[in-house]
C-alpha cells in the first residue's frame, strides 16, 4: 500500500489551531486597546510651571514615546489582521498549506507562528 502525502490538516487539527489563534487574538486585541488608549490619554507630568528648557525636553521625550507606542500599535494591528486571516483559512480548510510549495506547513511552525503562510523551506528560499 502506497503512503499518500497529507494535503490538509484534519478538522480536529484545525480546531486545535483555531483555539490557539483565538487565544492569541484575545490577548493581542487587549494589548492593542491598551496601546491605543495610552496614545489618546493626555500626559500629565505637571511641567506647566517649570522652566521652558525642561518643558521642551519633556515635550520631545513625550513625542518620541508616542511615536514608539504608535509603531507598536501598528505592529499589533498587523498581527491581529494576520491572525484573523488565519481564522478565515481555517474556515476554508486551507490553513497550514504553504502558499509557495502547496505542501503542509509543519505543526511545530504553526504552533510557534500560527499565522504563517509559508513553510520553512519556502521561507528560507526567500532569503
Amino acid at each position: 500500500m502506497e503512503k499518500t502525502e497529507k494535503t490538509r490538516y484534519s478538522d480536529s487539527e484545525l480546531q486545535e489551531f483555531k483555539e490557539l489563534i483565538q487565544g492569541k487574538l484575545k490577548s493581542s486585541r487587549e494589548e492593542f486597546l491598551s496601546l491605543t488608549s495610552s496614545l489618546s490619554s493626555p500626559n500629565s507630568h505637571g511641567t506647566e510651571d517649570t522652566s521652558g528648557a525642561y518643558k521642551t525636553l519633556e515635550d520631545g521625550s513625550a513625542t518620541l514615546e508616542k511615536e514608539q507606542i504608535n509603531q507598536l500599535a501598528a505592529r499589533q494591528k498587523k498581527f491581529i489582521d494576520n491572525l484573523e486571516a488565519a481564522l478565515v483559512r481555517i474556515e476554508n480548510k486551507t490553513y497550514g498549506i504553504c502558499r509557495e510549495t502547496g505542501k503542509l506547513i509543519q505543526k511545530e511552525r504553526l504552533r510557534a507562528v500560527p499565522h504563517a503562510t509559508l513553510s520553512m523551506e519556502a521561507k528560507l528560499k526567500q532569503g
